[in-house]
């Protein structure tokens, strides 16, 4: 057992945590019997869809809407005047982000259109084929305006402002200046700076947005079927904004075919369907096709960076200097804000090392395109892009390794708990130990002699490394002190059923990654039960602890140490009855396998499915005084923290063809430390997952925009996303250091990959053409931008 994990009743012989079993809803998945939304078809439904605004900035004249309502089988047309006096705007704002601004928003254009896609009218009809008919009959007059598309000069005195009320195009500005930069460089032994391009792109889940909204005008009630990462967040916007007492909305979440932070967002085509609902007073599905998930599921990772970075004479990084401006779209998403995205980058650039001097200025700023926001690894990528390739640079420089510059210049073990110039809090990391383990595995000695002997035949290798950290497990002080209601802590709500098997509901949800199942382990081994005999249910903001859901890696570390609690205070009860039962001590019983057993010797004394029926059928047989309690609740909020982060190290190997610019993925390494293990598969697979999701930007993904804010590759025939075919073996290994804010001591793990991909693939392109003193940093680095930066060397 790792020396820095708490002893636990996680570690009993008979216990799940760490071990590979079998996801319990896969035999269902495969089969093909999920239910997602678009399975679901509820008496009197109608579907919605969209007349979408073909420009990036326009005002609206007139909408005509007379012949779509003529059209056989609509239902209803719909206006922003048509809703307004059910449904409330909305503003992307948190109180903790100093400055932030942003316009309101409304479901459909309220006058003006500010990006290409965005809703203008809605139609409902007895189906979709008909709705898209009638939307089509739609005509609308624009007066068009000029859109800013260019981040770089969208706060210029000549650039128009997108909304005139709030005086500018800037969203949100942050400054972070610690130490003595100057001095840092003016003492340096080496300077290096670099400018990079990091491109807009988005999430492709298998399973689009996808919303049914159910009004009952006898009740009062509006049920919503949603493919969405936080139900209980969604039930208080929805309720907040049709004007409906929370307790009277109801988030039921099945079956999700993926979100990667996707589905944590207010949609202003979602909310119209809401209003609809309530004014229809029937059920209102929307289905986003592929063609509107690309002009409005939110894009991520819209940057221009400038960065330099200070190193002494032994390679130890000494201060780091940058600009950041990214490129939001019209509004600032509510409600988490677009500006927690330039808050990661500048938190978190330079994360793993121990230099005291950094300066950050970072400005959020507006566009005339689809609005940008939280998308797997929130900020991550960008951080550890930039610190890591100064890394490089500094070691190319200084004509040292790699490898060497970075353990010269990672905190020492000795200084946790450690503050970062950006204010960050680490509690404990193993950046030493992860770094070394991943050279080990890799055979790096082994890859220089190759890569040498590879270049004296005209073959260009190249390895890249990418050490990072990782926010996890966050407090009430990431959202609820900004004055969003999204929930921090989360509960599980456990119960023994007479059959002796044990049924848990949690607040978080089941995305993919596999929640269902690490609830099934800690539960299980909690309370002392075989796993086959464990129910999960998520997702139903009826029947589960109120919670935050899936976001920033919390499932495990948050949702599981809930459980945990439960787990062994159902245990607790169960052995109380079961001593009363069998007049025995409490503390010579235990639950294990499904039976109290004695303690001393593991004998059965009963098994579960008896004490359970004699609890539930037979109380008359109890004595008076016992009172079974056969149903226990715990919830769980990390306050020692603002964050839990976890870390990684990289690797990546590739060959770059240096006469047709094709970037050969060639192996892939990582070494993850997300604390307790629960299951080393579905770990290793959320890594797997997430690397291939740091890929696809680094090499292939790119929302691209016309000047004019017209999106130019907005579907699956031009947008590339990484295939199996292109994707090498990786293979991932582990380090533990749990960490101590829980007994359970999980972190999590599934933005990680993701973070650390794209500096690691950009690392080793820019290795392999070394020779030929070639430096790209302008992501996707796709063939024609690598054949350009041969021509110009």
């Amino acid at each position: 057992m790792n020396e820095h994990l708490k002893p636990s009743v996680l570690d009993r012989p008979n216990s799940y945590v760490g071990k590979t079993v079998p996801r319990p809803n896969a035999r269902r998945l495969v089969q093909g019997c999920g239910t997602y939304v678009d399975d679901i078809c509820l008496p009197r439904m109608v579907h919605l869809a969209f007349h979408r605004s073909a420009f990036a900035h326009a005002k609206v004249v007139s909408i005509d809407t007379d012949e779509a309502r003529a059209v056989p089988g609509v239902v209803g047309v719909f206006t922003m005047n048509d809703i307004r006096d059910v449904i409330t705007p909305w503003t992307g704002v948190l109180d903790h982000l100093k400055g932030i601004k942003s316009a309101e928003q409304w479901p459909l254009a309220n006058g003006k259109v500010f990006w290409q896609g965005e809703p203008v009218a809605a139609v409902a009809a007895v189906s979709r084929a008909v709705a898209e008919d009638a939307a089509e009959q739609i005509f609308v007059e624009y007066e068009e305006l000029t859109p800013v598309t260019d981040m770089e000069t969208a706060l210029a005195p000549d650039t128009p402002v997108i909304h005139p009320e709030l005086g500018d195009n800037l969203c949100f500005h942050r400054v972070i200046d610690s130490g003595d930069v100057d001095a840092a460089f003016a003492d340096a032994a080496a300077v290096v700076e670099d400018t990079f391009h990091f491109n807009r792109h988005t999430g492709v889940p298998m399973e689009p947005r996808s919303i049914i909204c159910d009004y009952s005008r006898a009740e009062g009630e509006l049920t919503l079927y949603m493919s969405v990462q936080c139900p209980h967040m969604s039930k208080n916007l929805f309720a907040k904004h049709l004007g409906l007492d929370e307790n009277k909305v109801r988030v039921i979440c099945r079956d999700v075919g993926g979100s990667f932070g996707i589905k944590i967002h207010t949609y202003s085509d979602e909310m119209a369907a809401g209003a609809i609902a309530v004014i229809l007073g029937r059920p209102v599905k929307f289905i986003a096709d592929r063609l509107e998930s690309f002009v409005t599921d939110v894009h991520a990772r819209d940057h221009v960076v400038k960065a330099r970075a200070a190193f002494n004479s032994g390679g130890e990084l000494l201060a780091i200097d940058m600009d950041d401006v990214t490129g939001i779209g019209p509004y600032s998403v509510y409600p988490r804000t677009s500006g927690i995205e330039l808050n990661q980058v500048v938190n978190l650039t330079g994360g793993p090392y121990k230099h005291a001097s950094y300066r950050a200025d970072g400005k959020v700023v507006f566009q005339n395109k689809n609005v940008m926001c939280q998308y797997r690894g929130v900020g991550h990528p960008i951080a550890v892009a930039v610190g890591e390739h100064l890394m490089d640079l500094g070691a190319r420089k200084l004509g040292l390794d790699p490898v060497d510059v970075r353990h010269n210049s990672f905190i020492p073990d000795d200084a946790y708990p450690y503050t970062s110039p950006s204010g960050a809090i680490y509690e404990r990391q193993s950046h030493r130990q992860c770094l070394d383990k991943l050279v080990g595995i890799m055979d790096y000695a082994g890859l220089r002699d190759a890569q040498a002997q590879m270049r004296d035949r005209n073959i260009y290798r190249g390895i890249g490394f990418a050490s990072l950290i990782e926010v996890t497990n966050p407090s009430p002080a990431f959202y609820g002190v900004g004055g969003a209601r999204i929930a921090s802590q989360d509960g599980c709500t456990i119960r023994l059923d007479p059959t002796g098997g044990i049924t848990a509901t949690t607040g978080v949800t089941e995305q993919g990654q596999g929640t269902e199942t690490i609830i099934a382990q800690i539960a299980a081994t909690a309370v002392g039960v075989p796993l086959d005999q464990v129910r999960v249910l998520t997702g139903d903001t009826e029947i589960v602890p109120y919670g935050g859901g899936t976001w920033a890696s919390r499932g495990a570390g948050i949702g599981g140490e809930a459980a945990l609690q439960a787990g062994k205070a159902l245990k607790e009860n169960i052995i109380a009855l079961a001593a009363a039962i069998l007049q025995a001590k409490p503390d010579r019983l235990d639950v294990r396998d499904g039976s109290i057993v004695d303690i001393a010797t593991g004998q059965e004394r009963m098994p579960l499915s008896e004490l359970g029926g004699i609890a539930y059928f037979r109380g008359d047989t109890l004595p008076k005084d016992v009172q079974p309690e056969l149903v226990a609740t715990r919830h769980y909020t990390q306050r020692q923290f603002p964050f839990v982060f976890t870390n990684a190290a990289h690797a990546c190997h590739v060959e770059v063809d240096v006469e047709t610019g094709i970037v050969n993925l060639l192996n892939y390494w990582v070494v993850e430390d997300c604390g307790r293990v629960i299951n080393p598969k579905l770990v290793a697979e959320q890594t797997r997952g997430g690397v291939v999701q740091g890929l696809g930007p680094a090499l292939y993904e790119e929302c691209l925009y016309s000047s004019e804010g017209q999106l130019l590759n907005g579907s699956l025939a031009d947008y590339l996303v990484p295939m199996a075919a292109e994707m090498p073996d990786i293979v991932v290994d582990h380090i533990e250091t749990p960490t101590g804010t829980s007994e359970l001591g999980a972190k999590g793990v599934g933005e990680a990959g993701t973070a650390g991909a794209p500096a690691a693939v950009m690392n080793a392109i820019n290795d392999a053409l070394d020779p030929f003193g070639v430096t790209l940093t302008h992501m996707p680095f796709t063939p024609d931008k690598i054949l350009k930066g041969l021509g110009r060397a």
